[in-house]
C-alpha cells in the first residue's frame, strides 16, 4: 500500500496546525458557524443531529494494522467507543467533540491518515474493488490507479469548488464490486486487443432524489490518458453544472439535460487540448506506483486443503463461515475473508474499539498486515491461507465478528438515518435490526440465497437503496415516518434502478411486507439456484404488487 512522502508528511501536519487555529477561534466566538462551516466540512468534520461527526479517509479502503488500531485508539479516546464504516470506504465518528479534532487529525497523521477531502463539493474518496490485487477474476489491480487519482485530485486548486461533490470508482474485474455504474465517473480497466491495460470509461451516475446510471463515453482510454481524461471531464463540469440548484448540481443531470452526445464531444475536445501535456503519465510513474501495491509473497500452503476439510467436517458453524464469507483468491492456497459487520440484530457497519483491535491483531499474525473496507460496510481480510482459516475464524468469532451472512438478507447496507443525520426523514437503524432479527436463521437465510437489502433514512440515498435488490427508503407523511419499497435494483456490472412498488408501508409493517416479498419470491423461483434478481427480471414487479396490495394493485 501507499506510504506518504516528505511532501505528504509536511503537507498534512501543516493542515491540522491550521484547523486548529480555526477550531480555536470558532471556539473563542471570533467565528461565527456560517464562518466556520465550509472550513470545518474541508477536514471531514459535519454538524449532525445530537453532535459534530468525523470522517475519515480510508483511500481506496486499504488499511494495515497499525492504521486499524489507530482507529480504535480514537473511538476509545475521543468517541464512544465505536465507529461506522461507510459505503465510500471510510470511516465516520459520530460523538467527537469540537474542541478533540485537531488532535484526532494530529494522532490521524502519526500513522499516515487525514480527513481532508472527506466532505465538501470536491474529489471525494476515491473507491476500488474492495478484493483488489487478490480475486482471482482480477484483470489488473485498480488501486495503483486509484492512488494516481488521489494524489492528483487532493486540494485540486481548480476543482476544489466544484458544483457539487464528486466521487470516482475504479474496478479491475469483470465483476463489478465497486458500483461504478452509480458513481459520477466509473473507470472499468481492460485491455486492448493488443493487450494494453487502458479504461472504459463511465460518466453521469449517481442516486439521490434523480437516480441515474452512469453512460459509457469512452470503451477504451490508454492508461497513460488517464489523468487527462479525467481532467477534461471534471473540467467540462466544473464549467456547465449547476450552482443555482443544488438538486440540479450533480454531474448526472448535466449528462441528462446536455445529452451524452454532446457532452461527450465537449470532453473529447478538451481532452484533445490535454492529452500531450504535462498530465500524459509516464509508463515509469505508472509503474512507479503499482510497486506499492505488489502482492505479499504467498508462499504455497498446499496443506491447507486438507486442514480445511477437517475442520469444515469438525465444526458446522466454521463450515457456514467458509462457505459463505470467504472467497476464491489468486493463490489456490489462499482465500479473501468478508469479516461481516452485520452481526444478527446488530447496527450494519458499526465496530467496537475492541473489534478493531481485534482484526489488527488479526491482520498482522494471518493476512500479510492487511485489511480493506468494502463499499457495503464490511471488512476484508484479502490474503489468508487457507491452513489458517480456522485460527482466524476462532479469533473472529471471540470477537463477535463471525457472522456468517455476507451477501445474504441480513448483509444489508444502511445509512445513520434520523438517529444521527440531521437530512433524514426517517430511522434506519432500527428498521435493519428488526430485518435481520426476523430473518436471522442461518437455515432462512440459506434457502433465501443471495439477496441485498438497503436503507436509506432519505432521498439523499447514503444507503443506496436504489440499487438494493430490496430497497427502502424512509421518507416523512404527516408527521409520521414511513419506508416506500423499491425491488430490483442492483449495482453491480449489470447495473439498475430498483422500481417503486407501492405505497409506503409505517415502521411496524415493513418487515412484514419484506417478508411478504420474500415468502413471494420463494414461491414463484424456478430452482433454488434462480436468485431473488433472477426471479424479478424475469416475472417483473405484478406478483409482489399483488402480494403486498392484493385488490388495490389491480386497480393501481
Amino acid at each position: 500500500m501507499y506510504r506518504y512522502d516528505e511532501f505528504d508528511h509536511a503537507f498534512v501536519s501543516a493542515r491540522v496546525e491550521q484547523f486548529r487555529d480555526q477550531v480555536a477561534r470558532r471556539l473563542s466566538g471570533e467565528l461565527s458557524e456560517d464562518a466556520f462551516k465550509p472550513l470545518r466540512l474541508m477536514n471531514g468534520v459535519y454538524l449532525q443531529l445530537h453532535a459534530y461527526m468525523l470522517r475519515v479517509a480510508i483511500p481506496y479502503g486499504t488499511l494495515n494494522g497499525r492504521q486499524m488500531r489507530m482507529l480504535a485508539h480514537i473511538a476509545r479516546r475521543y468517541d464512544r467507543g465505536y465507529g461506522h464504516f461507510t459505503t465510500r470506504q471510510n470511516i465516520q465518528y459520530n460523538w467527537p467533540k469540537l474542541s478533540d479534532t485537531p488532535d484526532i487529525l494530529d494522532e490521524l497523521a502519526s500513522v499516515e491518515m487525514h480527513a481532508i477531502q472527506t466532505s465538501g463539493n470536491c474529489i471525494r474518496n476515491v473507491t476500488a474493488d474492495h478484493f483488489a490485487g487478490a480475486a482471482a477474476d482480477e484483470m489488473a489491480d485498480p488501486r495503483p490507479y486509484a492512488e494516481i487519482l488521489r494524489q492528483w485530485s487532493s486540494v485540486h486548486p481548480e476543482f476544489s469548488f466544484l458544483p457539487r461533490k464528486f466521487k470516482i470508482a475504479v474496478t479491475g474485474a469483470p465483476s463489478d464490486r465497486a458500483a461504478i455504474q452509480v458513481h459520477d465517473i466509473g473507470l472499468h480497466l481492460k485491455k486492448d486487443e493488443a493487450g494494453n491495460l487502458g479504461f472504459a470509461v463511465y460518466v453521469g451516475g449517481g442516486q439521490g432524489r434523480t437516480p441515474m446510471i452512469a453512460k459509457l463515453v469512452r470503451d477504451f482510454l490508454p492508461e497513460e490518458d488517464l489523468l487527462s481524461y479525467v481532467t477534461a471531464i471534471v473540467r467540462v463540469y466544473n464549467l456547465h453544472g449547476r450552482r443555482d440548484n443544488k438538486y440540479k448540481a450533480r454531474i448526472k443531470i448535466l449528462v441528462h439535460e446536455t445529452g451524452v452526445e454532446e457532452l461527450t464531444r465537449e470532453i473529447e475536445a478538451e481532452f484533445d487540448a490535454l492529452r500531450h501535456g504535462e498530465l500524459k503519465l509516464p509508463d515509469s510513474d505508472i509503474r512507479s506506483i503499482e510497486a506499492y501495491f505488489a502482492p505479499p509473497a504467498l508462499n504455497d500452503r498446499p496443506e491447507g486443503w486438507a486442514d480445511l476439510a477437517r475442520a469444515k467436517k469438525a465444526d458446522a458453524g466454521f463450515a457456514a463461515w467458509v462457505n459463505q464469507n470467504v472467497a476464491a483468491h489468486k493463490h489456490p492456497d489462499y482465500g479473501m475473508v468478508t469479516i461481516s459487520l452485520k452481526p444478527i440484530g446488530g447496527i450494519p457497519g458499526d465496530a467496537s474499539d475492541s473489534q478493531m483491535d481485534a482484526v489488527a491483531d488479526i491482520a498482522e499474525r494471518f493476512a500479510f498486515d492487511e485489511v480493506r473496507v468494502s463499499h457495503e460496510q464490511n471488512l476484508i481480510l484479502p490474503h489468508v491461507a487457507r491452513a489458517d482459516l480456522y485460527a482466524v475464524y476462532s479469533l473472529l468469532e471471540a470477537a463477535g465478528l463471525a457472522t456468517a451472512n455476507a451477501g445474504l438478507i441480513t448483509d444489508m447496507i444502511v445509512c445513520p438515518g434520523l438517529d444521527y443525520c440531521a437530512l433524514a426523514n426517517a430511522r434506519s437503524i432500527p428498521v435493519a435490526q428488526e430485518i435481520s432479527t426476523r430473518f436471522g436463521s442461518a437455515a432462512r437465510q440459506a434457502e433465501i440465497g443471495e439477496l441485498k437489502i438497503k436503507i436509506s433514512g432519505c432521498i439523499n440515498a447514503c444507503g443506496h437503496h436504489h440499487v438494493g435488490h430490496i430497497g427502502l427508503l424512509g421518507v416523512e407523511k404527516k408527521g409520521a415516518e414511513l419506508y416506500q419499497i423499491t425491488l430490483g435494483g442492483s449495482g453491480d456490472e449489470n447495473t439498475s434502478i430498483g422500481e417503486i412498488i407501492g405505497r409506503g408501508f409505517e415502521p411496524e409493517k415493513v418487515t412484514d411486507a419484506v417478508e411478504t416479498i420474500v415468502d413471494t419470491y420463494l414461491g414463484l423461483r424456478l430452482d433454488p439456484k434462480e436468485t431473488f434478481l433472477a426471479a424479478y427480471r424475469r416475472v417483473g414487479p405484478q406478483p409482489f404488487k399483488d402480494a403486498l396490495y392484493g385488490e388495490a394493485a389491480e386497480a393501481a
